[in-house]
């Protein structure tokens, strides 16, 4: 026997108990999204590796180790995406819809980096991202965190924290690179081998090390916020503001920067502690220069991305339940004439916006019964010779065990009162 073909490493399944509370999340975001007047964009996976490289950063991390990109067969280099935004604002500037324009826009799906896979960062992931562009005000960074909160309590997650910082203009950004990099200069004997590397490229990823021996280095370096101009420490300010009287408590954290070199101004990330090492559940900014460098005229934007395996795990940690996953009966057919108008009986009872699952592939009572009882279902709808006969239908309280008959023109009614639509059965 040949051995079996697994999945790619970094790349998994999703099996069905997982599917559902990705269902769940992908519904209310939905929700949540378009209540704040965000629209739905879909954009295609494979980008041309140029618009990366020149969005988030040749010398990045992401752009220089962890894409995965290759060579058509007419010779384009091209790379599976690995984030949202520049594809996003590729089609707003290719389909023109963002000069002088206010668009709130949002996505879902895959993502794919070459990282050594751990629990919560794989190689293809999934992200909901949103994006909105022609608002220069810190009102809009405002909302795009409280659209976050009101996601988290829609979905009944508890525990996350906001961080926040400013990472102010490209040129008050260049400034702080200068100092902070003769700063680290001075320190170059105490820098562990990954800040090594970034020292030359990208320095101020540096101050978001998590190795502890990097601790002191990074708290005596110089501060991003005393590089600041005055237009970016009031944008800053106006966004404190705005949380404070919508009562979302915040942390200023002057150390969080991102890993992405298109971000502007504010950066933000929600972050909880039941994850382990991968803390970051969602994370966003601003980034009114990115539109300019890809080719489009300037038009100020922010967004953010949440990352869907983790969401996912933080439901799964707090047993969440989707009731509207689950059948709310369970046919048992009992001998072929029963089969027959089973089926038929099932398509009325779907019709009338009731979920039902029919026991297909025969087999006894007793057996039906467990697999009735494995689908989730409230009831056992029994239908045997007698039943078929007579126009009537059995139902067994798979809870209690009770059962009872009835006629079958009445069986909608009473399931629709006893289980109505999004109630638990």
């Amino acid at each position: 026997m040949s051995k079996a073909i697994q999945a790619v490493r970094g790349m998994n399944d999703l099996l069905p108990d997982a599917v559902e509370r990705w269902q769940r999340i992908e519904s209310v975001a939905r929700e949540v999204l378009h209540a704040y007047g965000y629209r739905e964009i879909r954009l295609p996976i494979i980008e041309k590796s140029e618009l990366f490289a020149r969005s988030i950063g040749s010398l990045t991390d992401i752009v220089e180790k962890e894409m995965y990109s290759f060579e058509d067969r007419s010779g384009e280099n091209l790379t599976l995406r690995p984030e949202g935004t520049a594809g996003c604002v590729r089609a707003g500037i290719e389909n023109g819809f963002l000069h002088n324009q206010i668009q709130r826009l949002w996505y879902a799906g895959p993502m794919f980096r070459h990282e050594r896979p751990q629990k919560g960062r794989y190689r293809q992931f999934h992200q909901i991202g949103v994006e909105a562009f022609g608002i220069e005000s810190a009102d809009l960074d405002a909302e795009l965190i409280m659209m976050c909160a009101r996601l988290w309590q829609a979905l009944g997650i508890d525990g996350l924290t906001l961080q926040l910082n400013s990472l102010g203009t490209l040129e008050s950004r260049a400034a702080y690179r200068r100092d902070l990099l003769r700063y680290l200069e001075t320190q170059r004997g105490r820098l562990d081998e990954d800040s090594l590397r970034r020292l030359d490229k990208n320095p101020l990823r540096i101050l978001d090390s998590k190795n502890p021996d990097m601790q002191k280095v990074i708290a005596a370096a110089p501060s991003l916020y005393d590089h600041l101009d005055d237009a970016s420490r009031g944008h800053f300010a106006r966004l404190g503001e705005y949380l404070r009287q919508a009562g979302i408590p915040f942390t200023v954290n002057p150390r969080l920067v991102r890993g992405l070199d298109y971000y502007t101004r504010t950066v933000f990330e929600w972050t909880t502690e039941r994850l382990g090492a991968q803390s970051t559940v969602c994370a966003g900014g601003r980034y009114d220069g990115l539109v300019e460098q890809l080719g489009g005229k300037a038009a100020p934007a922010a967004g953010f991305a949440i990352g869907m395996e983790r969401l996912a795990e933080l439901m799964a940690q707090q047993t969440h339940q989707y009731p509207e996953a689950q059948p709310q009966a369970y046919l048992v057919a009992l001998g072929e004439a029963a089969e027959k108008q089973g089926l038929a009986l099932a398509e009325r009872l779907r019709d009338a916006g009731l979920r039902i699952e029919c026991n297909c592939g025969g087999g006894g009572l007793k057996a039906q019964l467990k697999r009735a009882d494995r689908s989730g279902a409230r009831h056992a709808l029994l239908l045997g010779e007698d039943e078929v006969r007579n126009a009537s239908i059995t139902i067994k309280d798979l809870r209690d065990g009770v059962q009872r008959s009835i006629a079958q023109g009445e069986l909608i009614d009473l399931l629709l009162k006893e289980t109505p639509r999004g109630a638990t059965p």
